[in-house]
Protein backbone atom coordinates (compact mmCIF):
# COMPACT_ATOMS: atom_id res chain seq x y z
CA UNK A 1 0.00 0.00 0.00
CA UNK A 2 1.31 3.43 -0.98
CA UNK A 3 0.05 6.64 0.62
CA UNK A 4 0.70 9.67 -1.56
CA UNK A 5 -0.54 13.12 -2.49
CA UNK A 6 -3.23 13.31 -5.19
CA UNK A 7 -2.44 14.40 -8.75
CA UNK A 8 -4.60 15.62 -11.60
CA UNK A 9 -4.85 12.11 -13.05
CA UNK A 10 -6.62 11.00 -9.84
CA UNK A 11 -9.55 13.43 -9.99
CA UNK A 12 -11.97 11.24 -11.94
CA UNK A 13 -11.60 8.21 -9.64
CA UNK A 14 -11.83 10.50 -6.61
CA UNK A 15 -15.01 12.02 -8.00
CA UNK A 16 -16.57 8.61 -8.64
CA UNK A 17 -15.68 7.15 -5.24
CA UNK A 18 -16.85 10.15 -3.21
CA UNK A 19 -20.07 10.58 -5.14
CA UNK A 20 -20.94 6.88 -5.01
CA UNK A 21 -21.05 7.24 -1.22
CA UNK A 22 -22.90 10.56 -1.51
CA UNK A 23 -25.62 8.90 -3.59
CA UNK A 24 -26.15 6.50 -0.65
CA UNK A 25 -26.42 9.43 1.79
CA UNK A 26 -23.21 8.41 3.58
CA UNK A 27 -21.26 11.58 2.84
CA UNK A 28 -21.60 14.88 1.01
CA UNK A 29 -20.87 14.89 -2.69
CA UNK A 30 -18.03 16.85 -4.22
CA UNK A 31 -17.83 18.50 -7.61
CA UNK A 32 -14.93 18.02 -9.96
CA UNK A 33 -14.30 21.73 -9.57
CA UNK A 34 -13.87 21.36 -5.81
CA UNK A 35 -11.53 18.39 -6.29
CA UNK A 36 -9.36 20.33 -8.72
CA UNK A 37 -9.27 23.42 -6.50
CA UNK A 38 -8.42 21.41 -3.38
CA UNK A 39 -6.23 18.74 -4.98
CA UNK A 40 -3.26 19.62 -2.75
CA UNK A 41 -5.38 18.80 0.31
CA UNK A 42 -5.73 15.11 -0.56
CA UNK A 43 -3.81 12.04 0.51
CA UNK A 44 -4.62 8.86 -1.41
CA UNK A 45 -4.10 5.20 -0.66
CA UNK A 46 -2.99 3.25 -3.72
CA UNK A 47 -2.80 -0.54 -3.92
CA UNK A 48 -1.12 -2.01 -7.02
CA UNK A 49 -1.98 1.07 -9.07
CA UNK A 50 -5.60 1.28 -7.85
CA UNK A 51 -6.75 4.24 -5.74
CA UNK A 52 -8.58 2.61 -2.81
CA UNK A 53 -8.97 5.51 -0.40
CA UNK A 54 -8.66 9.23 0.14
CA UNK A 55 -9.01 12.01 2.63
CA UNK A 56 -8.27 15.71 2.66
CA UNK A 57 -6.76 18.13 5.16
CA UNK A 58 -8.32 21.48 4.36
CA UNK A 59 -6.81 24.56 6.00
CA UNK A 60 -9.50 26.80 7.45
CA UNK A 61 -7.97 29.38 9.74
CA UNK A 62 -5.07 30.01 12.08
CA UNK A 63 -3.99 26.61 13.47
CA UNK A 64 -7.33 25.07 12.38
CA UNK A 65 -7.98 22.50 9.65
CA UNK A 66 -10.74 20.13 8.59
CA UNK A 67 -10.46 16.50 7.58
CA UNK A 68 -12.99 15.97 4.84
CA UNK A 69 -13.91 13.88 1.82
CA UNK A 70 -12.81 10.63 3.49
CA UNK A 71 -13.76 7.74 1.22
CA UNK A 72 -12.51 4.16 1.16
CA UNK A 73 -13.30 1.73 -1.68
CA UNK A 74 -15.99 -0.71 -0.48
CA UNK A 75 -13.85 -3.80 -1.08
CA UNK A 76 -11.17 -2.59 1.37
CA UNK A 77 -13.30 -1.01 4.11
CA UNK A 78 -12.18 -2.06 7.61
CA UNK A 79 -8.66 -2.86 6.44
CA UNK A 80 -7.00 0.08 8.26
CA UNK A 81 -6.67 2.29 5.20
CA UNK A 82 -8.96 5.00 6.60
CA UNK A 83 -7.09 5.01 9.90
CA UNK A 84 -3.76 5.30 8.05
CA UNK A 85 -5.05 8.21 5.94
CA UNK A 86 -6.26 10.05 9.05
CA UNK A 87 -2.86 9.49 10.69
CA UNK A 88 -1.08 10.80 7.58
CA UNK A 89 -3.30 13.90 7.62
CA UNK A 90 -2.63 14.44 11.33
CA UNK A 91 1.12 14.16 10.70
CA UNK A 92 0.81 16.71 7.90
CA UNK A 93 -1.12 18.99 10.29
CA UNK A 94 1.67 18.71 12.87
CA UNK A 95 4.25 19.80 10.28
CA UNK A 96 2.07 22.82 9.52
CA UNK A 97 1.75 23.51 13.28
CA UNK A 98 -2.01 23.09 13.22
CA UNK A 99 -3.36 22.69 16.74
CA UNK A 100 -6.97 21.70 16.12
CA UNK A 101 -8.56 19.47 13.48
CA UNK A 102 -12.28 19.06 13.08
CA UNK A 103 -14.51 17.03 10.84
CA UNK A 104 -18.18 17.12 9.90
CA UNK A 105 -19.34 13.60 9.22
CA UNK A 106 -22.10 11.02 9.05
CA UNK A 107 -19.60 8.43 10.35
CA UNK A 108 -18.72 9.70 13.84
CA UNK A 109 -17.77 6.26 15.18
CA UNK A 110 -14.87 5.99 12.75
CA UNK A 111 -13.40 9.32 13.87
CA UNK A 112 -14.01 8.63 17.56
CA UNK A 113 -11.85 5.50 17.21
CA UNK A 114 -9.09 7.85 15.99
CA UNK A 115 -9.35 10.03 19.12
CA UNK A 116 -11.81 12.66 17.89
CA UNK A 117 -14.46 13.92 20.31
CA UNK A 118 -17.94 15.13 19.47
CA UNK A 119 -18.63 18.81 19.91
CA UNK A 120 -21.45 21.21 19.25
CA UNK A 121 -21.29 22.88 15.83
CA UNK A 122 -21.77 26.17 17.70
CA UNK A 123 -18.24 25.72 19.09
CA UNK A 124 -16.71 25.92 15.61
CA UNK A 125 -15.65 29.38 14.39
CA UNK A 126 -17.89 31.08 11.84
CA UNK A 127 -15.07 30.82 9.29
CA UNK A 128 -15.82 27.08 9.07
CA UNK A 129 -19.21 27.71 7.45
CA UNK A 130 -18.03 29.77 4.46
CA UNK A 131 -18.36 26.85 2.04
CA UNK A 132 -21.63 25.59 3.48
CA UNK A 133 -23.65 28.20 1.63
CA UNK A 134 -23.21 26.06 -1.51
CA UNK A 135 -24.33 22.82 0.16
CA UNK A 136 -27.73 21.36 -0.68
CA UNK A 137 -28.33 20.84 3.05
CA UNK A 138 -27.69 24.46 4.02
CA UNK A 139 -28.84 25.76 6.49
CA UNK A 140 -30.03 22.44 7.95
CA UNK A 141 -26.72 20.62 8.33
CA UNK A 142 -27.22 17.15 9.74
CA UNK A 143 -23.56 16.16 9.91
CA UNK A 144 -21.95 15.53 13.29
CA UNK A 145 -19.03 17.73 14.35
CA UNK A 146 -15.97 16.21 15.98
CA UNK A 147 -12.50 17.52 16.73
CA UNK A 148 -9.09 16.53 17.99
CA UNK A 149 -6.40 18.75 19.46
CA UNK A 150 -2.86 17.86 18.44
Amino acid sequence: MIYRKATFKDVEIMYKLINAYAEQGLMLGRSRNMLYECLRDFVLAEDNGEVVGMGALHLVWDELAEIRAMAIAPHVVKSGIGRNIVQALIEEAKVLEIRNIFTLTYQPGFFMKQGFKELSKDQLPHKVWKECINCTKFPNCDEIALNIEI
